[in-house]
């Protein structure tokens, strides 16, 4: 007799939509997984990361890094936003997988906003090699702690 395993999402709600839009407002850092043009391979790296003025997440990375040419190359990524508590058990603690289309963002529209909510940025900002981009949402996977697993519409992930 086959066992039929059962679904463990819950059905989105409000507290969910709350959370996964706290943790976007909240980060400033992310792992950032592309695909590794060379390899095809999955890779993954830690990027800055803030809310833009509309709720999409933005980070200003350089075009030196290979992650910025893996998204020139394929712009579907993933971003894991939300860090683990000084206690407990890491895998308790609330996290958003965020899949997005990497995006080119308007470097000179946002500097202000970017940089009053990462002002080390501030160092390397206008360096020629850095470009913004936004990580338009297409879908989110919300693990809210033990059991509190939600799938996300990019509805749900933005005000």
């Amino acid at each position: 007799m086959t066992e039929r395993l059962q679904d463990p999402m819950r059905p989105t709600d409000d507290e969910a939509r709350a959370l996964a839009r706290a943790l976007i407002a909240e980060a400033r850092f992310a792992a950032l997984a592309v695909t590794d043009p060379a390899s095809g391979a999955p890779m993954v790296t830690r990027i800055a990361l803030v809310p833009g003025p509309d709720g999409t997440p933005l980070t200003l990375i350089s075009t030196l890094a290979t992650h910025t040419a893996a998204l020139a190359e394929h712009p579907l990524c993933s971003l894991l936003i939300g860090e683990p508590g000084a206690k407990g058990d890491p895998l308790t603690h609330p996290r958003l997988t965020l899949q997005a289309r990497a995006e080119p963002g308007d470097k000179g529209a946002l500097k202000d906003h970017y940089l009053r909510l990462y002002p080390k940025a501030k160092l390397y900002y206008d360096f020629n090699d850095f470009g913004l981009f936004r990580f338009a949402p297409l879908a989110g996977l919300l693990n809210g702690g033990f059991g509190k697993a939600y799938r996300l519409t990019p509805e749900d992930l933005l005000p």
